[in-house]
């Protein structure tokens, strides 16, 4: 079975948990209940279903059923608080603590530098620009980025990005993309993936006025749909990146590092909604 850190979902590790104890010995939800203290035979199950959530005494209990030590019972109590946070601002807090945490106990977390590497957009930036311009310092590197960054934010996401694995340093000041696919699947991605459109939202807005109309290309179409249109125009949209992927795939070096935002947002609520 798996370590604990290597989960981001409460839920995914007590049915984890249950599944191992099952298949070596006749553990049923029942016993799981039992032995976590709950008087109903499959809270356990109606738990790790999502229909329902664990108190505060409830996760000390099922910790303690569990066999967690110390540093785990604290990961798991953190995973229910990540699990039960209603606003991301809240969620961003307890993973920020989640990460501490993982420092501390020296723990390799699952996704842990995937979520790093989209937190921030100067990181797949820098992922393109800093192979093609080999020997450059980070200073140099700031100053052709839009918008302009400083050396010191070069230098950390140049080193993040080798110590994870994503850049390989075969020089001073020279990298090379290794073939590390940078990619997350857990439920806490969606926080970075926003994060990283917000930020690129704003430099596409503030590159209107920072760069020459030459050099870039604004464009949009209002119209209206049903789900079905939305349905299919999402599906072109995505044909469309991947064929956009293709082309770039052909350039063997590039000169300049461009963002492709494919936006296709709603103006308005729907009929159905019309009441609220």
């Amino acid at each position: 079975m798996k370590p604990i850190f290597e989960y981001y979902d409460y839920r995914e590790y007590m049915r984890a948990f249950y599944e191992e104890r099952k298949r070596i010995s006749a553990f049923s939800w029942r016993e799981f209940s039992k032995i976590a203290g709950f008087t109903s035979p499959n809270y356990m199950k109606v738990v790790c279903d999502g229909k329902s959530r664990l108190s505060k005494i409830g996760v000390a209990r099922v910790a303690n059923a569990m066999g967690l030590a110390d540093h785990e019972k604290l990961y798991f109590e953190k995973l229910v608080a990540l699990s039960d946070a209603t606003d991301e601002s809240r969620k961003r807090k307890i993973l920020s603590e989640i990460q501490e945490m993982a420092k501390v106990y020296k723990i390799k977390m699952l996704d842990g530098d995937a979520f790093a590497y989209f937190e921030s957009w100067l990181n797949p930036v820098l992922r393109e620009l800093a192979p093609m311009n080999p020997g450059k310092k980070p200073l140099a590197l700031s100053k052709m980025c839009y918008p302009q960054v400083s050396a010191t934010e070069v230098r950390r996401s140049l080193d993040f990005m080798v110590h994870a694995g994503i850049l390989k340093n075969v020089g001073e000041d020279r990298y090379e993309q290794t073939e590390k696919i940078v990619s997350g699947a857990t439920e806490i991605m969606p926080l970075a993936i926003r994060s990283m459109h917000r930020q690129m939202a704003k430099n596409a807005v503030d590159s209107i006025d920072s760069v020459p109309v030459s050099k870039r290309n604004f464009n949009g179409v209002t119209l209206s749909v049903t789900q079905k249109e939305y349905d299919l125009i999402v599906a072109e949209m995505e044909i469309f990146r991947q064929r956009i992927l293709s082309i770039a795939s052909g350039v063997e070096s590039g000169d300049q590092v461009y963002r492709l935002n494919l936006q296709f947002f709603p103006l308005t609520k729907s009929k159905e909604n019309d009441h609220e």
